[in-house]
């Protein structure tokens, strides 16, 4: 899925100051391109990532994800683009402690209202991919942080959507199992043309990205595809 932003800007007010979130961002991310977003904390890469992904809108700008323009839709077309084809792993986990580990993989699938075995099945192979089978019936609250990310990161992928946006994905993951974890990222964008966008600061994501995009300061700085000289954009 081809995603497009045009002068995109967010604005927040604080108190009786204008914080800039983001600066006049235009991008055009192809369909199963692998881009991290790259930038100090506070830069504007998270707030960019939530746009995208349609969990905030911009102050002005568009946002296109395939030819649907966000800016346009209501909450519940928004709402079924985010459930149908985003998936989104984030610090935070946002996992379910009253589910199971099973549960919280197949949550989306059941709001996807996927057939019970298909589900089944689906989540198994989410679960062992991830190397959480013998945790299949365990609380999150049993969990390290590490094997919550996995879970978290097993639910986004197991709706087998056509973008996966990511804000840190393995800041709570040991070297050994991140590595792993952006390996099956990797082949799935290889293998199904899933677009992969992550904001991080992990040199390890940055390394096997196809391109990388710099933030600072809310704008977009730097645009360059890896191996290739820098595209220094203007800025000002």
């Amino acid at each position: 899925m081809k995603i497009r932003t045009d002068a995109v800007c967010k604005e927040y007010q604080l108190g009786r100051s204008t914080v800039h979130a983001v600066r006049n961002a235009s991008i055009t991310i192809n369909a199963g391109e692998f881009v991290a977003i790259k930038g100090p904390s506070g830069s504007g890469k998270s707030t960019l990532l939530h746009m995208i992904g349609a969990l905030d809108q911009p102050t002005s700008g568009e946002i296109w994800l395939g030819d649907s323009k966000l800016n346009d839709l209501d909450d519940s077309r928004l709402a079924t683009i985010r459930r149908n084809e985003i998936g989104f792993i984030f610090q935070s986990f946002n996992l379910i402690p009253v589910l199971s580990v099973f549960g919280n993989v197949e949550l989306p699938l059941r709001l996807q209202r996927v057939p019970a075995q298909e589900r089944k099945q689906r989540v198994e192979e989410m679960l062992h991919a991830v190397g959480l089978t013998q945790r299949a019936l365990h609380k999150t609250e049993e969990l390290s942080g590490g094997q919550r990310q996995r879970v978290a990161i097993a639910r986004a992928l197991v709706t087998r959507p056509q973008v996966i946006l990511s804000d840190e994905p393995t800041a709570n993951l040991d070297s050994k199992t991140g590595d792993e974890i952006l390996d099956l990222m990797r082949r799935l964008n290889q293998d199904h043309q899933v677009t992969l966008i992550f904001a991080t600061h992990d040199h390890s994501i940055v390394e096997r990205a196809d391109r990388v995009v710099s933030i600072l300061d809310g704008e977009i700085i730097d645009d360059r595809r890896m191996g290739a000289e820098p595209k220094l954009m203007s800025v000002g």
